[in-house]
């Protein structure tokens, strides 16, 4: 991998305009000639480098003009960002092959070369003298990313255009993406697909609201992205294991056995699991942990930890955590639910934060937990 930068992107901000009404006629227009409009920035104060062979938006294809900043790149950048971008829907496919690798810097004698191979990778032999604008979502997909792959880029920016084709496609395309990377030119990769970062990237980038919120590992970035989300969508928790053993329910009840998305500090909480083994298992683990809204993990514990172990776990059993005082001030939490070997190489399932609950304000307690304290006085 060189040392040197692919794409440098140095405090960068788009800037839309909102508007919150339309004139819906020429009279309308006329007498309101004067429309409010609110400032809308989709991206504000993004810095990155990206340097070459790595793989982690519009800006950066030339799409866009910034608002503000600067975004400069080092080779040819071929893009696939939107369905139908660089099509003509009233030209062929064939016309679109060369219009769009033309506009991609090859001359006419290097797309005749290339031609044949842009319709393979795209399995559109019968359809490439058919006007574009007779094909489907897949079938643009197919034609863009063949010619954005064949047009020998430096820099590959791909989006979440990918999901629209057939899932034969999506992975030729990734494989594609994958042998890029092995030739060391640089990708970026824009999506909301946490799998596909982990499989793909090996640098990721978070934005929310138009602004850098992470960088690093994705694994890392990913566990941050999940957290964000975890809080509008809970289904973006993680599920994985092998599901020798499965985790058919959880849930978490206050004292009384009803279910509770809230409680106070001093509450008794009951975190309760139903699994199911779909072979005999030897040495499970059950386990659950609780993570704070800054994804800090406040408390865990398992089934080995508080003296029972399974020789053998077969059918379906019910586990149950009984926390007798909850510590925890105000603010939302998020429970993870596990079962796993006992050394912990294996994990049958994985419900990660897929549960949330509120703490709400208790009495007045300054500090990070709650501990319960009887105050005597007695005079000497």
């Amino acid at each position: 991998m060189s040392g040197s930068l692919a794409i440098s992107v140095n405090d960068v901000g788009k800037r839309f305009r909102r508007y919150r009404e339309r004139p819906t006629s020429i009279k309308e227009r006329i007498i309101k000639w004067r429309i409010h409009a609110e400032e809308f920035w989709a991206l504000r104060d993004v810095s990155v480098d990206i340097p070459e062979g790595r793989t982690l938006g519009k800006i950066v294809a030339g799409i866009l003009r910034p608002s503000e900043g600067q975004v400069i790149t080092h080779g040819r950048i071929a893009s696939l960002l939107a369905l139908g971008a660089g099509f003509h829907a009233e030209l062929t496919g064939r016309e679109n092959v060369y219009l769009n690798a033309s506009i991609l810097g090859l001359s006419r004698q290097q797309i005749d070369r290339l031609y044949d191979d842009i319709v393979a990778f795209a399995e559109l032999e019968d359809f490439m003298d058919t006007q574009v604008k007779f094909y489907s979502s897949g079938m643009y997909v197919r034609l863009g990313f063949a010619i954005a792959v064949h047009v020998d880029p430096a820099i590959l920016l791909v989006d979440e255009v990918l999901a629209v084709g057939d899932i034969a496609f999506q992975r030729k395309c990734l494989d594609k993406v994958e042998a890029f990377q092995q030739e060391g030119r640089t990708i970026v990769f824009v999506t909301h697909a946490p799998d596909l970062v982990l499989r793909v990237c090996d640098e990721a980038i978070m934005l929310e609201h138009g602004q850098l919120k992470a960088r690093g590992k994705p694994e890392d970035v990913v566990r941050d992205f999940r957290l964000v989300m975890a809080k509008k969508d809970l289904a973006y928790g993680w599920d994985q294991g092998t599901k020798e053993i499965e985790i058919v329910s959880a849930e978490v009840f206050g004292p009384d056995g009803s279910a509770r998305d809230w409680f106070a500090p001093g509450d008794e909480m009951i975190i309760q699991m139903d699994l199911k083994a779909s072979v005999p298992v030897d040495n499970p683990v059950v386990s659950f942990a609780i993570h704070d809204d800054q994804n800090q993990l406040v408390y865990g514990t398992n089934t080995d930890w508080r003296g029972h172990r399974w020789a053998r776990f077969d059918g379906k059993q019910r586990v149950a955590f009984i926390l007798k005082s909850l510590p925890f001030l105000e603010g939302r939490y998020y429970v993870t639910f596990g079962v796993h070997s006992r050394d912990s190489t294996r994990v049958y399932h994985l419900q990660e934060q897929r549960y949330s609950f509120a703490m709400v304000r208790g009495e007045e307690n300054p500090g990070r937990v709650f501990i319960p304290v009887e105050c005597r006085v007695e005079r000497l």
